[in-house]
């Protein structure tokens, strides 16, 4: 039996910017953090001469190829594995939909797990590489590179992307003291709605590729902020880097009306009236978790719960990324 554990993660900036419609032609820059919420994917030879798929559906397959779930269908086909049936079973912490990577998480952690068994250990950027080719060249999702990244390595990462997609990621020099007060401060909530298809992304990579100069001044102003971000982090200066989320969010906002809905603004709203410096929804928009920085986490907790009805995720940074945790 192998099992992988892989963190999914959250975007302190530059979100969007991961994409090839805008990173082909200005660069991409983002800032990830990996939290300690995780998707573990588990192999093992099947005793049946079929492939045995277990994750939100049960599959039951001779031929790779008839295998419906995408990922799983793509990553066995590039490995090469024709002589041996397996058993894969994938478990999470956090529903997927809820804009933490969740898709990507599972990537790399399907990979980990099959190089495991086939004798090779890869590289976390070689991990990172793979799992871009499969959910982006292969599969042709719409979606952009930093997933991939934040989950390989774990950590709190920039990210930033030339125009040949070359992914160069450096740890964030801040301060073991400020990473507590980060956890401390930064909350997640959860609105109770689940995205279920990449429709956001789709418009937002149609509209760059369009020259859609709306969306593209949008996403360059986001990087720009992203770009600061680093700089409030690296310098300590945590209250400034929360109060930005704000402008950052009401610049995501101007992407899409499909990012936000009356109940989500007025979550943030109130939010924002009762302590939180700034927030945003994480992940491309719609449903998911929404993040709001505070430095009096338990009274907005108390007030979101009292009013709303919202549930807090408790979380630490993950400083590991994916791994193989039994053999």
């Amino acid at each position: 039996m192998i099992l992988s554990k892989t963190p999914l993660r959250i975007t302190l900036g530059g979100g969007g910017t991961d994409l090839e419609s805008f990173y082909s032609l200005y660069n991409g820059f983002c800032i990830t953090a990996s939290i300690n919420k995780y998707i573990y994917v588990g192999l093992h030879k099947s005793f049946e001469n079929n492939f045995l798929l277990k994750y939100s559906n049960f599959e039951k397959e001779r031929n790779i190829r008839n295998i419906k779930h995408p990922i799983i269908r793509k990553v066995l086909e590039l490995s090469n594995i024709n002589k041996d049936f397996l058993e894969i079973a994938s478990f999470a912490d956090i529903v997927g939909g809820t804009g933490l990577g969740s898709s990507s998480c599972f990537t790399v952690g399907l990979l980990n797990v099959i190089n495991s068994f086939k004798n090779l250990k890869l590289s976390k950027n070689k991990l990172a590489e793979l799992a871009c080719d499969v959910e982006i060249k292969k599969l042709g999702l719409p979606i952009g590179k930093q997933d991939q990244y934040a989950s390989a390595y774990g950590g709190i990462k920039s990210i930033k992307i030339n125009k040949k997609g070359k992914v160069n990621i450096k740890n964030i020099k801040i301060s073991k003291k400020n990473i507590l007060v980060l956890e401390k401060n930064i909350g997640l909530y959860f609105t109770g709605k689940i995205r279920k298809k990449h429709n956001i992304l789709k418009k937002q990579n149609f509209d760059t590729k369009n020259k859609n100069l709306q969306i593209i001044e949008n996403l360059k102003e986001i990087k720009a902020m992203g770009i600061n971000n680093l700089k409030l982090l690296e310098n300590g200066e945590l209250d400034k880097f929360g109060k930005q989320l704000h402008e950052h969010w009401l610049l995501k906002l101007q992407r899409s009306k499909n990012i936000s809905d009356s109940k989500i603004n007025k979550i943030y709203n109130f939010a924002i009236n009762n302590g939180a410096e700034g927030g945003k929804l994480i992940g491309a928009g719609g449903a998911g978790f929404l993040m709001f920085y505070s430095s009096d986490q338990n009274f907005l907790q108390k007030k979101l719960m009292k009013k709303f009805n919202l549930k807090k995720l408790n979380f630490n940074f993950d400083f590991e990324g994916s791994k193989i945790i039994k053999i």
